[in-house]
């Protein structure tokens, strides 16, 4: 490896019938994990190193990628191999055209290995590639190894404890009639004297083990932009929902007044937000604009955290939703302003993820925007009555000529609400 900041891209091409797929990494030392925390996949994006973080989907142009990024300069010495791999999810890699991955240098982008993997048929996981130390250097090797069993397959396979789903328990045996007891006459019993036990040397307290990896996953498309929080068991905690993003070029496409390109690095502010209409009928807002940060346990039950403008998978843009109150919540819009730093979210990839305390994640990527848009809805959650729905909008908006997005998310989808100028 020519350098030790990598980006590795899983990519495939989208289409009818073509299932998911997710990149995933194990690091291992003598061909196993070391604990269930050297892997790195959608449930667990960030290794403990920070050397090993999964960034999510892009979709360009029907041209989907799934995003790790590796840095081999935080690999603990002790890792031997980092393994990349995939997992095909509602499929086979039978049914995923032009697999490849990509090892890319992440401050260049320029491509340092390819491997395009042909001939699949019935594989539901795949070994696509590993880095490896030799004589004191990170090389690459294209693997292709396979598997039928998923990705808990893959897993175990390496050394990684699943959670699998509970069985219900047997029902026990009726007992058998007890055979009638002859009645015999009653002797007084000589007394015994037993001695007392030995004593016991106090023991340590068990180790506390960790909890299985859980696989389970939602992830909500245009073909499929709905999924019930009741059916999935997440209707109670709090549920963290973030929101990360990339830009994938330095300027966006739209001109300024200037008619020069507007700069979409560093200066960046996006800002998540949250529409929210309770069963009392009262409504608002939670923003950072006007301070308007909310509250998690008091109404609206929607707390932001603090402004990020970086977008990383592990930090990015976070609020977060008590479930504990969900039969206070009617619906609530969950959306996303460009504040300053581009005139639009064109070049600009991002993936939102809501994760229950309890049940699956629900991820999803946004489509790549095609329109001067600076506010896009992103998720709306309903309360129908016995149901807590969540609905992938991904919807990039346009403001009219003096027309805040906030008031144009509002117009969109009927809030009602009066708006006047704010600030951070």
């Amino acid at each position: 490896m020519p350098t030790t900041a990598l980006r590795v891209e899983l990519g495939w091409r989208a289409g009818p019938g073509v299932p998911d797929a997710d990149a995933s990494a194990l690091l291992l030392v003598g061909g196993k994990v070391r604990s269930d925390a050297d892997f790195v996949f959608y449930n667990q994006p960030v290794h403990a190193s920070n050397a090993v973080r999964h960034e999510g989907k892009k979709d360009i142009g029907g041209r989907v990628t799934d995003t790790l990024l590796v840095d081999l300069a935080r690999v603990e010495p002790a890792i031997e191999t980092v393994i990349l791999a995939a997992s095909a999810d509602g499929g086979s890699f039978g049914q995923v055209p032009d697999l490849a991955i990509e090892v890319k240098d992440a401050a260049q982008g320029t491509s340092v290995a390819r491997f395009d993997s042909t001939g699949a048929t019935v594989e539901t996981a795949f070994v696509l590639g590993e880095f490896y130390r030799r004589q004191g250097a990170w090389k690459f090797r294209a693997v292709g190894q396979g598997y039928s069993s998923g990705l808990e397959g893959l897993a175990t396979d390496y050394g990684i404890t699943v959670d699998e789903p509970q069985q219900p328990a047997p029902a026990p045996a009726a007992p058998a009639p007890a055979a009638p007891t002859p009645t015999m006459p009653q002797m007084p019993a000589a007394p015994v004297t037993v001695p007392p036990p030995p004593a016991m040397p106090p023991t340590a307290p068990p180790t506390p083990q960790a909890p299985p990896v859980s696989l389970s996953k939602v992830t909500l498309t245009k073909a499929a932009p709905t999924v019930s929080l009741t059916k999935q068991g997440g209707t109670s905690g709090a549920m963290r929902v973030n929101l990360n993003w990339e830009v994938r070029k330095q300027f966006s496409g739209w001109a300024s007044k200037l008619g020069r390109p507007v700069a979409m690095h560093n200066d960046l502010d996006l800002d998540l937000c949250a529409l929210f209409e309770l069963v009392d009928g009262s409504k608002g807002v939670v923003q950072a604009l006007g301070n308007a940060f909310g509250s998690l346990h008091q109404p609206p039950f929607i707390l932001l955290d603090g402004d990020d403008r970086t977008g990383a998978v592990a930090t990015g843009e976070n609020l977060t939703i008590n479930l504990d109150h969900q039969q206070a919540f009617r619906r609530i819009l969950v959306f996303v302003t460009i504040y300053e730093g581009a005139r639009s979210f064109a070049d600009l990839h991002a993936t939102v993820t809501l994760t229950p305390q309890f049940g699956a994640p629900i991820d999803f990527s946004l489509d790549e925007c095609t329109v001067p848009s600076t506010v896009c809805a992103l998720a709306l959650i309903t309360n129908t009555g016995n149901d807590l729905v969540v609905q992938r909008e991904a919807r990039y908006l346009v403001p009219e000529r003096g027309v805040s997005p906030q008031r144009t998310v509002d117009y969109a989808y009927g809030w009602g609400m009066n708006w006047t100028p704010g600030r951070k």
